[in-house]
């Protein structure tokens, strides 16, 4: 199989890759308001792979849409490397996101009339950059894509489309991945691919994955899993079984 190089030296940066201080989300006024974060303190650290976990409910979510600056926060800070993303401008934020952030979904959201190869080059072409014909050759090899490029999204399997969402979002060179339960609609063994991939985009590129999930085995491929209940943190597990996580689970009643 290919492999992946890695692009920068991020290790060495005096930063965190993620991080927040204080981090509060409230939902409504009064009586009916909604504390989904409660001043959470947290650092993801570069070329690592983490897993939120927490009950339905408890704020896994809101707190990665948060850090990716898909929603406001009401209170507190975060940062994306050194730069606090708390306040800014929609423009500054939607082109920091694009040259730093890269985001998997659950429903892979792939542009039904485009082949894959148009829909992995498309963030590119929208932002007018030029593309790595050699990375994105690397990247198509290494999910093995290769006979597929021509094929539109209805013509592929679902784990298939997953790789072509990874391949989008790993061809900007991100720094930072966000995944929203990536395997949600796939089935054991295209979600053991598509984990198993995402690992190796941290361990052999520097890449840092932050990944929601409901699933113990998921979060079993991360080397760190972060517990959420209540809109706080309520511990955390590395290099974690399933078993484990899910002991770790029902002790927050998830």
């Amino acid at each position: 199989m290919a492999q992946l190089q890695p692009t920068t030296l991020r290790e060495s940066a005096p930063y965190p890759a993620v991080r927040a201080q204080g981090l509060a989300k409230h939902y409504g006024a009064g009586e009916t308001a909604v504390e989904a974060l409660r001043g959470l303190d947290i650092e993801f650290a570069w070329g690592e792979f983490s897993a939120i976990m927490g009950p339905s409910g408890s704020g896994k979510s809101t707190l990665m849409h948060t850090l990716a600056g898909l929603d406001t926060a009401s209170g507190g800070k975060v940062f994306i490397g050194g730069k606090e993303i708390t306040g800014l401008k929609d423009a500054e934020l939607t082109a920091l996101r694009r040259e730093h952030v890269g985001f998997v979904f659950q429903s892979f959201n792939l542009v039904p009339t485009l082949t894959a190869e148009q829909n992995i080059l498309l963030p590119s072409e929208l932002a007018g950059t030029s593309v790595d014909r050699a990375w994105f050759s690397n990247i198509v090899s290494v999910l093995g894509l290769e006979a597929r490029l021509a094929h539109k999204p209805s013509e592929l399997s679902g784990g298939q489309q997953q790789r072509v969402a990874i391949a989008r979002a790993l061809l900007q060179r991100p720094d930072v991945i966000f995944a929203d339960e990536p395997t949600g609609n796939l089935d054991s063994r295209s979600g053991a691919e598509v984990l198993a991939l995402l690992r190796r985009s941290a361990r052999e590129m520097g890449q840092t994955i932050i990944m929601v999930t409901h699933d113990p085995l998921a979060a079993s491929y991360a080397d760190r899993v972060i517990l959420i209940a209540d809109g706080a943190i309520a511990g955390e597990r590395r290099e974690a079984s399933p078993e484990e996580i899910l002991a770790a689970l029902g002790s927050l009643g998830a």
